[in-house]
């Protein structure tokens, strides 16, 4: 058993999986294609299974490594959704899940250590975030309500309800055809109307969009930095234990020397 926990640990096990998920990405993306399955569709299918089959094989040589402590990682538990996601039937009623097969890509989240402390910082990142969004929330709120009540009358399929003008101004808050799509046409009718969408972009583009990058950005170097930390006191440790068997060596060689002088 230690064997196999020595294998699966292993960089070129890990490195192994990785190329095999890359592989099994580019078969699922041959698979949207009717010109190469009708020419190479059953070695494709095939592939697939057999990729399929060595992933089962790592989640159930993991279990049987790590028993209960396998559900201990958040990784691993996703490994095993997204596998056990493949592995229900694709027909009948499951024939949408046949799409979700391509979640295996995912896979590479949870190989990859730099794609990790990616994922950990966003999540460390999602409380922060989490006000922004109350605060975008109750900037949008506002705004759409405003807008309905002055631009409604003339422009109904925009700003003709709460919902409508809250996706109207999310379409300017992302500067996508904001001017000559949305604000231009308005300010035919309503020569005013800058007034009222440039304080909006000011609000929300400009600053409430920048707050989730800073906040992003923040959480990205405190996971960088208790990555460092951590790395820093594994060195440590390391160097301990080094100095400690090179004491015991010392040591050794005097005592070997003190009862040879003494012979």
């Amino acid at each position: 058993m230690q064997r196999l926990k020595s294998l699966i640990e292993s960089q070129a096990f890990e490195q192994a999986i990785v190329t095999l998920i890359i592989v099994n990405a580019v078969s699922l993306g041959l698979e949207t294609s009717p010109a190469v399955m009708d020419r190479a569709g059953g070695l494709i299918v095939l592939i697939d299974r057999l990729i399929l089959s060595v992933f089962v094989v790592e989640l159930l040589a993991k279990f049987a490594v790590y028993r209960t402590a396998f559900f201990k990682s958040p990784w691993r538990i996703f490994d095993l959704i997204v596998v056990g996601i493949a592995l229900i039937p694709s027909a009948g009623a499951f024939s949408v899940l046949r799409a979700l097969r391509i979640l295996r890509v995912l896979r590479l989240v949870s190989v990859v250590p730099s794609l990790r402390r990616v994922i950990g910082g966003l999540l460390n990142a999602l409380p922060g975030m989490g006000s922004i969004l109350l605060l975008l929330g109750l900037f949008f709120y506002v705004f759409s309500v405003m807008a309905t009540k002055l631009f409604g009358a003339s422009f109904p399929e925009w700003f003709g309800s709460i919902p409508a003008s809250a996706y109207s101004l999310f379409q300017v808050m992302t500067l996508e055809s904001w001017s000559m799509g949305i604000v231009r046409p308005v300010m035919e009718v309503y020569p005013w109307a800058w007034a009222f969408f440039i304080p909006f972009i000011l609000c929300t583009t400009f600053t409430v969009l920048n707050l989730f990058i800073g906040v992003v950005v923040s959480a990205m170097q405190k996971e960088h930095d208790d990555q460092a930390a951590s790395d820093r006191a594994t060195l440590h440790d390391d160097q301990a234990a080094l100095l400690a068997e090179i004491g015991k060596l010392r040591a050794e060689i005097r005592a070997l020397a003190a009862e040879r002088n003494s012979q």
